[in-house]
């Protein structure tokens, strides 16, 4: 029991939550502060100071306020502790007590809970344990209330972060929509932009900044008309874009709930697994079509990562040259050679990667220089944009029936398939349910039952993942008229095209393999295999 003191030094302690702003203005700081000071007046104590934690939740002790208090108690320099009631001290009931029945008893420092009756001076306070298990319980259910009100909102396509997505602005009206600021959304089709032509997200960080386009938190705050909060190097990074890029924001759609914290108790942000995520489509207008968005998607899925030149810059066919004979990458390579008449010039060419580490006994240099490349590329890709222009019907269909001739009998037989196991599945499912039947009336034992239990669903989990295997083949067949579609938009917007360039081909192809040079009485040729986007093969 503490000893009785006449004069006490008293600390205050007053806590708000965001939570506990929903109750008005009975638990507000002032409100704690006039009812606190008032009850020290009374009891003749005038040497008091006051520690605040405005915000804050009570469920940690990690606060500014509380760990001042706790400090000072333990310097001497304050000896009563005076909380409203055990709430506004902490919801976790085992630091709660850690503090109360050990702490200040142990330093000599008095703890007064107002509202709750409890007063370490006097012995009475049995109840404190389950005063403070109670407001943790508490706690915890409103923890778990306000997650399933943002569940909900976000469930219904409602935005729920602190900061519009940049391109976006607030909706006048909604605090939960937004709509397109137009400027900010310009600087975002640049960045995919850049993406679709392969540059990496540093390389698309450095030509922002030498724009002297402002990132996102900066343009923010300028927007705002207020200095922007914080220290950071007002610079876009790579993390910054790579994030961005990757976002379906800019096609119209809302994700959210990727991350979280690990508990009521523990507020640290960690991410969330992808199946818990909430993704409404279509809640709002896009920055960028769907087109741009898979040609950056197929960027990013290539498995390829570009060198960069001399010149810091990805080269016209980086990453899209593959050795015919041995199905590595080919390499760039860059030389300068000088003459008489000429002065300096510059060769570049390609040559097979695994040449590049191991040498001839791993394959040959299958070289190509660029120009000629070129040309013949160029070359394809207007002959096949003026077939579409002349006779668009024609193409389409002759794409058509190359795509029919490779899966026409598979896609027969996969139908068949489908129907015969779909058909099992139904019966499986007849079956357990007689089964079950028989083992209630009793006319089944108990051992066939199992028996026949398990083989039923073994071979019903092998019927399921049949079908969703044959449904996929299947819809990727149907997918078959939508590529070629696809491939004829694209291809005839070139048809009088002049120069390549990398948006072009990556928009165009997939990759092109490169044979080595060959003789044939007295004539050299190589073959040369161009891959396009949404077709087999073209060459």
């Amino acid at each position: 029991m503490l000893k009785v003191q006449q004069n006490y030094k008293v600390g205050i302690y007053v806590r708000l939550s965001k939570d506990d702003e929903r109750a008005g203005e009975s638990v507000s700081i002032e409100n704690q502060k006039l009812m606190l000071t008032k009850y020290c007046e009374e009891q003749g104590w005038n040497d008091y100071s006051v520690y605040c934690d405005d915000g804050v939740s009570g469920t940690t002790f990690d606060r500014p306020g509380v760990s001042k208090l706790i400090e000072d108690a333990k310097e001497g320099l304050i000896n009563l502790i005076l909380v409203k009631d055990l709430s506004r001290f902490g919801r976790n009931y085992i630091q709660v007590g850690q503090f109360t029945d050990y702490l200040f008893p142990m330093i000599g420092c008095r703890f007064i809970a107002l509202n709750d009756g409890v007063d370490t001076l006097h012995n009475d306070n049995d109840i404190m344990p389950f005063r403070n298990l109670f407001n943790e319980f508490q706690s915890k259910d409103t923890s778990k209330k306000i997650k399933a009100v943002k569940q909900a909102h976000a469930k219904m396509g409602n935005y729920l972060g602190c900061y519009v997505p940049y391109g976006y602005k607030a909706h006048p009206d909604d605090k939960h929509k937004f709509v397109m600021d137009e400027y900010a959304a310009g600087v975002v089709r640049k960045m995919f932009a850049y993406r679709r032509q392969g540059f990496g997200f540093r390389k698309i960080a450095r030509l922002l900044n030498e724009e002297h386009i402002l990132p996102p938190r900066d343009y923010y705050y300028q927007e705002k008309g207020v200095e922007s909060k914080g220290y950071r190097n007002h610079l876009w990074n790579d993390v910054t874009v790579k994030s961005m890029l990757r976002s379906e924001v800019y096609i119209g759609h809302m994700v959210q709930n990727k991350r979280g914290t690990l508990s009521y108790k523990n507020k640290k942000q960690v991410d969330k697994p992808k199946e818990d995520w909430i993704k409404v489509a279509n809640t709002h207008e896009p920055i960028i079509d769907m087109d741009t968005w898979n040609a950056c998607a197929e960027v990013d899925a290539r498995n390829y990562k570009p060198r960069p030149t001399k010149d810091s810059e990805i080269s016209l066919f980086g990453g899209l040259l593959k050795c015919m004979d041995c199905g590595f990458k080919m390499r760039y390579s860059q030389e300068t050679h000088t003459y008489p008449k000429k002065g300096k010039v510059k060769y570049i060419s390609y040559f097979c990667g695994s040449y590049a580490r191991s040498g001839r006994s791993a394959c040959s240099a299958h070289i190509i220089y660029l120009n000629p490349l070129s040309e013949l590329v160029l070359d394809d890709i207007r002959h096949r944009a003026k077939r579409v222009l002349e006779d668009e019907d024609r193409v389409r269909r002759e794409l058509l029936e190359q795509k029919a001739k490779q899966s026409d009998r598979q896609l027969k037989a996969d139908k068949s398939t489908l129907k015969a196991t779909e058909k099992r599945l139904a019966e499986l499912e007849k079956l357990t349910q007689a089964l079950y039947e028989d083992k209630v009336l009793g006319t089944v034992p108990e051992a066939v039952f199992k028996n026949l239990m398990v083989k039923y669903e073994a071979e019903r989990v092998e019927k399921q993942m049949l079908v969703q295997s044959l449904k996929q083949k299947i819809a990727d067949t149907a997918q078959d008229e939508r590529d070629i579609e696809q491939y004829v938009a694209n291809i005839k917007k070139y048809v009088a095209v002049e120069q390549l360039d990398r948006g072009m081909l990556l928009e165009l192809i997939k990759y092109i393999e490169i044979g080595e040079r060959k003789e044939k009485d007295g004539q050299k040729y190589r073959d040369i295999v161009i891959h396009y986007n949404l077709v087999d093969k073209a060459g």
